[in-house]
């Protein structure tokens, strides 16, 4: 089993979604968190530390997740998917494209 954290802003609709796609594949364990102060949940230290893989939904969430915790993602693999924040919470074609899109890079 690999530990998976999914990353956005506000941890309100695509970290959300992809945790709900893929909390249920028998190979992974899913968890998100959003790198906004405002976030329903906010990226910790331990959410890094447990993470096998960080999947951030675009550029600036990778770049605040390695200013944040550098010294904990020195070794860890960080993916960028590149999807916009432009779907609402479990919307069919952002589940779609996050299934697809983990899916390979993950190799499942």
């Amino acid at each position: 089993m690999r530990n998976v954290l999914f990353v956005c802003s506000r941890n309100q609709w695509r970290s959300p979604t992809a945790e709900q796609v893929w909390k249920r594949h028998p190979a992974v364990r899913a968890r998100s968190a959003g790198t906004s102060p405002n976030a329903r949940r906010p990226i910790s230290a331990a959410d890094v530390q447990w993470a096998d893989v960080i999947v951030v939904m675009e550029n600036k969430h990778r770049d605040r997740v390695v200013a944040q915790f550098a010294w904990l993602v020195e070794h860890k693999a960080i993916h960028v998917l590149g999807i916009p924040d432009e779907y609402k919470y479990m919307d069919p074609e952002l589940m779609e494209e996050l299934t697809q899109s983990v899916g390979a890079l993950l190799d499942l």
